[in-house]
């Protein structure tokens, strides 16, 4: 009898000594649970930023050809973006529809090849529409006038190529010897304060050409 008794209060010792140190364990995985859930949540995923990317958007907008008239661009083919890069400049002009009437400017003007064999240029190039603009005695005039269509020509090129980011606020020298001026942000740039940028950044082989829908005319 003493030893059944001795055994119970034993098993009970036990227990008492077993069952806080089971409670503890459960209780310090709950913690361990908790804590890692917190930081979890106060830790955002590492595919999320704080500045939400728009500065790399806004640059890679300009990394590339950019603006409205860009849509009626060629997809393939020699007046196609692709195409254009490949060949200096007034040929690459040559192949696209909207630049026709720039292109027989330039031929009449005999200066295809200054423009084809010049190295690192700019070329503010207005389309026929801009073209259109100008009273129709008036362009049949300057076309049959060289001396006056290469000055008006030559003012459309700036002697380096540019980044859309110069054109922000900037003065370029051009080969007639006069400056135009440009500004703007993003994809929207003015030259001259009137000529608007339609098809910005097109590069090719020798040259930048921003397309415009206004003819510069030298001061």
């Amino acid at each position: 009898m003493n030893v059944l008794r001795f055994r119970r209060a034993a098993l009970a010792v036990t227990a008492a000594a077993v069952l806080p140190l089971a409670l503890s364990a459960c209780g310090g995985d709950d913690g361990k649970k908790d804590s890692s859930a917190s930081s979890s949540e106060a830790t955002p995923p590492a595919s999320q930023s704080s500045t939400g990317g728009s500065a790399s958007d806004d640059a890679s907008m300009t990394d590339k050809p950019f603006g409205a008239a860009c849509a009626s661009v060629p997809k393939d083919g020699a007046g196609s973006f692709d195409g254009m890069a490949k060949d200096p400049v007034a040929t690459a002009a040559s192949n696209n529809p909207a630049l026709s009437t720039l292109v027989a400017a330039v031929k009449k003007a005999g200066l295809v090849d200054t423009l084809n064999n010049a190295q690192n240029i700019t070329v503010f190039a207005p389309t026929n529409d801009a073209f259109a603009k100008i009273p129709k005695a008036d362009l049949d005039k300057v076309l049959n006038d060289k001396a006056t269509l290469t000055k008006i020509l030559t003012y459309h090129v700036v002697g380096q190529k540019l980044t859309p980011k110069q054109l922000e606020n900037g003065s370029f020298d051009t080969l007639e010897k006069g400056k135009v001026t440009t500004a703007g942000s993003g994809t929207a740039y003015k030259v001259n304060d009137s000529a608007n940028v339609v098809c910005g950044n097109v590069p090719t082989a020798n040259a930048t050409v921003y397309i415009i829908d206004s003819v510069l005319m030298p001061k």
